[in-house]
């Protein structure tokens, strides 16, 4: 599901940090995604294709934005299943069942607490969607020994 998502991985203060090289980035200064300790926060993130446009749909975008959490996670040593806590900025919360089952799809066995709400505006006029999400990464669970 993490296909064509151009990622740096960088250590910056301790903490090993994700750029994806959005035209924001550099100008805010800010990083996709840090981990610090087994813990991984992924900034918000809208459904920006490779070509820097933006597809016409809040499901396409949705769908977007989660490939490339997704692939930030993977690339800090997270799993889609650390996910414990996304939220959703959305233009029109009318359209919330668009974005929802796109979120499902990706979701739907994990379950992490999510927020959505409706905002005024993006950072980008074509931009529906922002999303965030935070992640918890765990060891392997090694069997109880008795």
């Amino acid at each position: 599901m993490t296909s064509q998502v151009k990622l740096t991985v960088t250590d910056r203060n301790g903490r090993r940090c994700v750029s994806t090289d959005s035209p924001w980035e550099p100008v805010v200064g800010y990083s996709r995604a840090l981990r610090a300790g087994n813990l991984i926060f992924v900034t918000g993130t809208l459904g920006l294709e490779p070509d820097g446009q933006f597809k016409p749909t809040l499901s396409d975008q949705t769908r977007r934005a989660l490939e490339i959490i997704i692939a930030a996670i993977e690339a800090l040593g997270g799993k889609t299943t650390d996910v414990v806590r996304t939220r959703m900025y959305v233009t029109d919360i009318s359209r919330w069942r668009e974005a929802a089952e796109v979120h499902g799809e990706y979701f739907e066995s994990i379950r992490p607490a999510t927020t959505m709400v409706q905002i005024s505006k993006l950072i980008d006029d074509n931009a529906m969607i922002e999303i965030e999400a935070d992640a918890v990464v765990h060891e392997e669970a090694k069997p109880f020994s008795t």
